[in-house]
């Protein structure tokens, strides 16, 4: 299976680092040029383009820069170091909002925005990972980064928990999204849940779980 080159979508389980899905599938296959088309944290789920072989991991930016969808459920009135329910949760408001005011801050955040990177994420600063320093009980201040988010769906509403879809531009953190929706709320706002149904045209309708690799012909799935 030397030659074989090409590109598999995964449907990522909760608790699996994109890592670990790597290794897996380095076991599974065989082969060891092995790389994935952006990360999804392990609270996540959903879609990973995982490229196989030394000619599909050079293809892989392009797959990277490429605009994604998330359906996101967080909490209202908590407020946590990492953004998600991962973290050190406390209880930040007990104020009551309604959907017209979420809704209205939601169309705030449409466009081209400056977001912050989250303390708790792989981005390098002065060659070290944020959530290396994090861990240490470091917080250091982070550049503004421009993002896009092409648009926010309010899916569902039930006071404290709302659940959204996002379509947003490559770089985005929707733990940073929906913790900036919680601030201009003043409330404060967690994610609980995420779930990649996109990349570009690739979707999750498309993707295979590893069990199923795992126990087929895997090198019928790929692309």
């Amino acid at each position: 299976m030397a030659n074989v080159s090409g590109f598999i979508l995964i449907d990522k389980q909760k608790g699996w680092t994109s890592f670990d899905v790597i290794a897996k599938l380095r076991n599974i296959t065989g082969i060891r040029k092995i790389g994935h088309a952006g990360t999804l944290d392990p609270i996540a789920t959903g879609l990973l383009i995982v490229a196989i072989g030394r000619d599909a991991t050079k293809q892989i930016d392009q797959y990277m820069k490429m605009d994604k969808v998330y359906i996101a459920k967080a909490k209202l009135g908590e407020v946590s170091d990492t953004y998600d329910a991962e973290g050190i949760i406390k209880e930040f408001s007990k104020e009551i909002k309604t959907k017209v005011e979420l809704e209205k801050v939601l169309e705030l955040f449409k466009g081209e925005i400056l977001q912050v990177p989250p303390m708790f994420s792989a981005k390098k600063v002065g060659g070290k990972k944020l959530y290396e320093l994090a861990r240490q009980g470091k917080e250091i201040e982070r550049e503004p980064v421009k993002i896009k988010i092409n648009n926010i769906n309010l899916l569902s509403f039930d006071y404290p928990w709302f659940t959204m879809e996002v379509d947003c531009g490559s770089g985005t953190y929707i733990r940073s999204l929906i913790n900036d929706i919680g601030q201009e709320l003043k409330l404060g706002a967690i994610m609980y849940e995420l779930r990649r149904t996109s990349i570009g045209n690739f979707n999750i309708k498309k993707a295979v779980q590893l069990e199923q690799l795992a126990q087929d012909n895997w090198d019928k799935f790929l692309i």
